[in-house]
């Protein structure tokens, strides 16, 4: 990964990796530019594909069959005396499988638990961020 910048505090960088090009600056919310993305972006995002991956290895692996599999991610910020600090992700996957027992419900709450767990970016943050999981399922009479 390579990062260049350009001028200060309010300057604009490029971030380019293997498969991602893009522009960074601080956010408006902390008084930046808010040009492309910027840091606590990219950490939600990446602790939101690091999850949804995993949860949806799991749910493979267990043999559940997904219709669908979305992700809505939040991130909470703290500001006090000037001194941001990420507080708090609220990942809140939704699953849409066809009609399934209490128990295969029971089973895909417990992979949801487990994706948070075993995610290699969950594990990274552990201590540092809380980080929770609210699980919704959606049943449909569709036909995958």
């Amino acid at each position: 990964m390579n990062l260049s910048w350009s001028q200060g505090r309010n300057g604009t960088g490029n971030l380019t990796a293997t498969n991602l090009n893009t522009i960074v600056s601080i956010p408006r919310e902390m008084n930046g530019p808010g040009i492309g993305t910027n840091p606590d972006e990219m950490l939600l995002g990446a602790s939101a594909t690091c999850y949804l991956i995993t949860f949806a290895a799991l749910l493979e692996n267990a043999k559940i069959p997904v219709v669908a599999l979305s992700m809505e991610a939040q991130g909470f910020v703290d500001v006090t005396n000037g001194v941001f600090t990420y507080e708090k992700i609220v990942h809140k996957p939704n699953v849409k499988v066809q009609q399934l027992t209490e128990r295969e419900e029971n089973r895909i709450s417990r992979l949801a638990q487990k994706a948070e767990q075993t995610c290699m970016i969950s594990k990274a943050l552990k201590g540092n961020v809380h980080i929770e999981c609210q699980l919704q399922i959606e049943h449909t009479s569709d036909c995958p």
